[in-house]
């Protein structure tokens, strides 16, 4: 399996975390998730992978979160639901590889998945 890091060219966390792997890894995929969007069943299997809660992948600080959601009781496929509406809200970058599935925040969690 080839690792997939799900990636937003803008953030300076998630081209860290690139350039790492492009030196460590030899079947890379690059993932522009804010144009190429999940789907709930590839977002859901991420979380998943990720061994974590939906509001744990949840950008809380971002103006779109704070605005339409803070405050609000959301299940898990509500949480779900608003980050596939607004991509923005996923915590990035993500990696997926046969080792596991990290947010690679900082760069340096990807060694776990590396090595």
């Amino acid at each position: 399996m080839q690792t997939i890091i799900y990636h937003n060219p803008r953030c300076r966390k998630s081209r860290e975390a690139l350039a790492l792997l492009q030196e460590n890894t030899q079947q890379l995929t690059v993932v522009e998730y804010l144009k190429n969007a999940f789907t709930e069943d590839e977002l859901s299997t991420i979380i998943q992978k990720l061994n974590i809660q939906p509001i744990e992948l949840v950008r809380k600080g971002e103006s779109i979160w704070k605005e339409k959601f803070k405050g609000k009781d959301m299940n898990n496929k509500e949480i779900l639901k608003a980050m596939i509406q607004n991509p923005k809200l996923i915590e990035r970058p993500i990696v997926v590889s046969q080792k596991g599935a990290v947010v690679a925040r900082p760069a340096e969690k990807l060694l776990e998945l590396l090595i």
